[in-house]
């Protein structure tokens, strides 16, 4: 028996600890089939959404000043110019592609709102999709919920939206299509 093995509790095998909204096994030997977040079986994600893809992450801050020099030094490259996107009250840049920084431009945004609650740090994971407004219904159908009913246009001119992160594990996730 492993050293981390705990007795199960019955119906449940021993060692497994789930997320809330989450069911199934967890670790590397699992069925993909045999996980699920809420009625959504990740092996039936994997297959809907085939061209799902990593986009970026993105980090939420105040000032860019703290983190931008150590972002610039580990990529190797130069951060964009920051760019305002009002429609979601922020300012980005972006250090290489994958790397997206964010800071309010006023108290009374999301972002803002963040900060506020959890202090600056990761702020939320974006994957690339094709046919943005088919994985919207998608996951709408399957009872999942989004920060906005419709799309909106992002800092690169991509449309995105955002599942809420109390549909997605606490986690912010970001759709963009392209």
């Amino acid at each position: 028996m492993r050293a981390d093995a705990r007795a199960a509790e019955p119906g449940k095998p021993a060692g497994v600890d789930e997320m809330p909204g989450t069911t199934g096994r967890a670790g590397s030997d699992a069925d993909p089939e045999d996980l699920s977040i809420g009625d959504l079986a990740l092996g039936e994600l994997a297959f809907s959404f085939g061209d799902l893809a990593f986009d970026h992450v993105a980090i939420a801050a105040r000032s860019f000043d703290g983190i931008l020099p150590l972002l610039e030094a580990l990529a190797g490259e130069r951060a964009t110019e920051p760019a305002r996107v009002e429609s979601q009250g922020v300012e980005v840049c972006f250090v290489g592609d994958r790397v997206e920084l964010i800071r309010p431009l006023d108290e009374d945004g999301g972002v803002a709102r963040f900060l506020a609650a959890r202090g600056p740090g990761l702020h939320h994971i974006a994957y690339r999709v094709t046919a943005l407004e088919e994985r919207m219904a998608e996951l709408k159908a399957r009872g999942y919920r989004f920060t906005s009913e419709e799309a909106t246009v992002g800092v690169k001119g991509r449309r995105i939206a955002f599942l809420h992160p109390r549909s997605a594990g606490g986690v912010l996730v970001e759709l963009v299509e392209g």
